[in-house]
């Protein structure tokens, strides 16, 4: 049984434990992370932004996971494969550079060392992103403006993992139409929000050392409004919550866990197509995979991550709490794969 956080409440009891695992349409925890009973290195906290219009993918991240604290900007032409990307990177960091209490209302992330400065500003409007830097002598700067709809529902779980003082605590907030640029020495590339959309993947937790999940995220516009989706699955007890939605006009709509009927990694067929369906049948897409944005930060295999990013078009349909039947049609959408050992 999913169980629905309603009301403003703790996130950790006296001793460092979820005190009501579950999820909500806004993040109503208080991260009281004093509570915790596992060393303050063990802590992970970042704010990830993805942008995409289908065709050029930016990734803009600020982590602190307290041995290092990192501002990373990624660019993708999903089309072409260039790419193009800086990190700037604190090493030891478990006291500095803490990340603010709730991503899902107004907060600000300012942070400048040395030729990066990154700003996150979050109103009850939206999200303003700034990222400064340099990539090989050339002068890097963005800017995105991400746009909320008034009643701005999201999905919020707090989950534990089976260890003592371990959880995850996320909020993905997705359909941010976008208007933005980036600016690499003298050129520039722009986005609009007819076709651009942003989705926030705020992070809190304490985790074991070794994990692998899924993520699919996805926005557009059907009959003129707002659609969007989160599948998140892999890891973490999700026996009161499941990181699972769709969203429509702003309004969170609830579904059941999610599975994949056929794992590409088992015969290395990343590539072809990914069926994901609902256990409640209330999701039914299949992604065409055009490009596979794969990483591995994992020298040795023994700290860091790997990732295989796969970017398609989605056809199928959902189902929302009403029972209407929306149909998806060459919909751009991503899902990924990821290991990490940390």
């Amino acid at each position: 049984m999913q169980n629905e956080i309603v009301s403003s409440q703790a996130l950790l009891d006296d001793k460092g434990n979820l005190l009501n695992p579950g999820w909500c349409r806004r993040n109503l925890y208080d991260y009281n992370i004093e509570k915790r009973c596992v060393s303050i290195m063990r802590l992970k906290e970042w704010d990830f932004y993805q942008v995409s219009n289908g065709e050029i993918m930016v990734q803009i991240n600020f982590f602190n996971i307290s041995l290092a604290t990192c501002a990373t900007f990624g660019f993708v032409d999903l089309k072409t494969g260039r790419k193009f990307d800086t990190m700037h990177i604190e090493f030891f960091t478990p006291n500095k550079n803490r990340l603010n209490k709730n991503g899902d209302f107004p907060n600000r992330i300012l942070y400048s060392h040395g030729r990066t400065k990154i700003e996150f500003d979050t109103t009850q409007m939206g999200h303003h992103l700034t990222y400064e830097g340099q990539i090989k002598g050339k002068r890097l700067k963005a800017e995105f403006d991400c746009k909320r709809l008034p009643h701005h529902e999201s999905i919020t779980i707090a989950i534990p993992f089976d260890k003592p003082g371990h959880f995850f605590y996320t909020n993905k907030i997705n359909c941010l139409a976008t208007d933005g640029y980036v600016l690499l020495e003298d050129e520039r590339f722009e986005f609009v929000k007819d076709n651009t959309y942003t989705v926030l993947d705020w992070g809190r937790g304490i985790w074991p050392y070794r994990n692998m999940w899924y993520w699919a995220n996805g926005s557009t516009r059907i009959d003129g409004k707002l659609f969007g989706f989160e599948l998140t699955w892999g890891f973490g007890n999700t026996s009161k919550a499941t990181e699972t939605a769709l969203f429509y006009d702003g309004i969170c709509h609830k579904i059941s866990d999610v599975y994949l009927e056929h794992d590409p990694q088992i015969d290395n067929k990343w590539m072809e197509n990914w069926h994901f369906i609902s256990r409640d049948g209330r999701l039914d897409l299949t992604m065409t995979p055009f490009y596979d944005n794969y990483s591995n930060l994992m020298p040795l295999n023994a700290f860091g991550m790997k990732t295989h990013q796969l970017h398609g078009l989605w056809n199928g349909f959902v189902v929302l709490d009403s029972g209407d039947k929306l149909e998806i049609n060459d919909m751009y959408a991503f899902c990924e794969k990821v290991y990490t050992k940390w």
